[in-house]
């Protein structure tokens, strides 16, 4: 069973924005972190356009540290995409029990 912990951005008052470089037109774009996960030892990060209310999709990156930077980038294997997507839809769409 996959290693999961769950950090949901509860304790920030202000998600942080991170600018992301798009590789095909050079296009600088802001995107706010919705939600973090380490899934089998490695972290990713879920993420919305910001100052977009209306979006509907959000991005799924892989995490990686560094020395202080963050470097952020897409992940590459169909099965571990597949796992953490699954991971962040259930946090984002599943159904909450309120009677539970």
């Amino acid at each position: 069973m996959a290693d999961i912990e769950k950090n949901i951005n509860e304790e920030i008052d202000e998600a942080p924005i991170f600018t992301l470089t798009d590789e095909e037109t050079g296009e600088e774009l802001d995107f706010e972190l919705l939600a973090k996960a380490t899934i089998d030892d490695k972290d990713y990060f879920a993420l919305v356009p910001a100052n977009d209310e209306d979006a509907e999709e959000y991005v799924i990156l892989a995490v990686e540290e560094d020395g202080d930077d963050l470097l952020l980038s897409n992940i590459e294997d169909d099965d571990e995409f597949d796992k953490v997507e699954e991971y962040f839809n259930d946090l984002f769409f599943s159904e909450v029990d309120y009677d539970a």
